[in-house]
């Protein structure tokens, strides 16, 4: 088996898009979420909030030839990716593209504006609107496969399009094609892209939050007074490399990637299952050869609503006990969806290496049915040297994803 480790790390999240912003808007506890005047225009669509990227357009050096296949959703994972590999300074490095490196990305679906003009041809009986992009835009490995054509990577495609675990099974199945020999490098991640049908979704199950008064009291992670999620959108990027290949070329390492497991729920569509969440959290920590002793700190999927949370922190008391650390960052972000975990889990590696950890903003009274844990509320905590570290995300169709880092 192969060592696995994270070289290259880069994010667009509604809370910043560096490091330095998003570690400022942690500790300050700043929530992203806002009105979204503009879907009022929706009848029927009871909220009205999300968490946009405020400074994200096409890069002014990236061509309209090399970026008429992408939509939002594409470029965002594109320029992540960009910055991932300057980071793990392989950019320009003529291995990437003789095989070794491949990608694992994910999204919930491609480009919203795609997908509505091939709903103009089937309501409306015509083709406006349509080109030769369209389906490209729309399809949901288009993030994937835009970052395979723009960097030229021959190396193997593993799409992800499973919802909210998109992101972190992008990581999983990349570390897995490393860990087994198959590639020495891999971009993993996810990215997602806003639209009020994506809210459509969980208005649809009453699972949105419509605190639309009050955008920065939600979303409100298992507390008594939560009133349901907040989506966002973003993309990250990691690059993942087999360990000695890394050390051959004196690569900055930012941490060990030692477990990762994904198992489904097999009972339920939309209602979590807290028996199969904590197996795929015990399946984590037998692929890492770790007890949940071993584990300080657990960024969790915690999503404000009403069985996640129940489910999730229950989970997690059962497995690891009272006084397990646990923060959700969607309380800052809302739910970036095929985004969220590569998001969740670039913030956890930057804070295990920087020894502080994020508080769940809006927290204030615990719901009684929620696990008795330790959720850091009120403020980051600080001065906490975990080796070990671990990320969840649990989605729509009971896929529920558990991964492990260990500080190097």
């Amino acid at each position: 088996m192969k060592r696995v480790v994270v070289t290259g790390m880069a994010g667009i999240s509604p809370i910043g898009s560096d490091w330095e912003a998003v570690a400022k808007n942690l500790k300050e506890m700043n929530s992203a979420i806002e009105y979204m005047a503009d879907w009022e225009k929706y009848e029927g669509l009871n909220t009205k909030l999300a968490a946009p990227v405020k400074d994200f357009s096409r890069p002014k050096h990236y061509s309209r030839k090399e970026t008429r296949s992408m939509g939002r959703v594409a470029l965002m994972a594109t320029r992540t990716t960009e910055l991932a590999l300057i980071d793990a300074g392989l950019l320009e490095d003529e291995s990437i593209k003789d095989g070794r490196m491949g990608v694992a990305y994910g999204s919930c679906g491609g480009t919203p504006d795609a997908m509505k003009d091939f709903g103009n041809m089937l309501i409306n009986n015509n083709l406006d609107g349509l080109n030769a992009n369209s389906y490209i835009k729309m399809m949901s490995h288009t993030a994937a496969v835009n970052i395979g054509v723009f960097f030229g990577l021959t190396g193997r495609i593993i799409p992800t399009a499973s919802a909210c675990t998109s992101g972190s099974q992008g990581i999983g199945y990349a570390y897995e094609a490393i860990k087994f020999g198959r590639q020495k490098l891999m971009v993993a991640g996810g990215a997602e892209e806003i639209c009020a049908s994506e809210a459509a979704v969980f208005d649809t199950l009453f699972a949105t939050s419509i605190k639309n008064d009050s955008p920065k009291t939600t979303p409100r992670p298992y507390d008594k007074d939560r009133d349901g999620l907040v989506i966002g959108e973003g993309a990250g990027s990691l690059i993942l490399e087999e360990y000695e290949h890394a050390r051959q070329r004196g690569a900055h390492i930012y941490a060990e990637v030692v477990g990762f497991a994904c198992n489904s729920d097999g009972s339920h569509v939309t209602q979590p299952n807290k028996d199969t969440m904590r197996i795929v959290m015990q399946m984590a920590l037998e692929d890492a050869g770790l007890t949940p002793a071993d584990i300080g700190y657990i960024n969790a999927h915690g999503t404000s609503t009403e069985h996640g949370d129940i489910a999730e922190s229950n989970a997690t008391e059962e497995l690891f006990g009272k006084d397990i650390l646990l923060s959700s960052i969607k309380s800052y972000t809302g739910h970036t969806l095929g985004a969220c975990g590569v998001l969740e889990a670039w913030m956890t590696i930057n804070m295990q290496n920087e020894n502080w950890y994020a508080p769940t903003i809006n927290l204030e009274n615990i719901d009684e049915r929620c696990g008795d844990i330790d959720y850091i509320s009120g403020g980051i905590r600080e001065g906490l040297d975990f080796s070990y570290v671990m990320s969840n995300n649990f989605a729509f169709g009971g896929i529920n994803t558990s991964l492990i880092f260990k500080k190097v």
